[in-house]
């Protein structure tokens, strides 16, 4: 089993659906945002910032964030990142 396909079996057993890859480019930055579902946010590859009201993450090749439907969160990358994206229902 590849490493991507250990992440989406992994993203399957915690409930989440509809998982894709993503990539960003360096400097990528999404404004403030929520989310109508939960989200998951699997790092494959590079680095990515990910801040919410509360807290600043910072991801790397190995996470996993979990993000609640209706969290405010924005998102930045200095290097360019891969990840994989899924939502899971409440």
């Amino acid at each position: 089993m590849t490493y991507i396909q250990e992440a989406k079996r992994k993203l399957r057993e915690l409930g989440y659906e509809g998982i894709y890859l993503w990539e960003d480019p360096p400097d990528t930055y999404y404004d403030w945002h929520t989310h109508p579902e939960d989200e998951v946010r699997f790092i494959l590859e590079g680095s990515i910032v990910i801040g919410t009201d509360k807290e600043i993450y910072h991801l790397k090749a190995g996470d996993i964030l979990e993000v609640p439907a209706g969290t405010r969160h924005w998102a930045r990358t200095k290097e360019g990142v891969k990840y994989l994206c899924a939502s899971r229902k409440k």
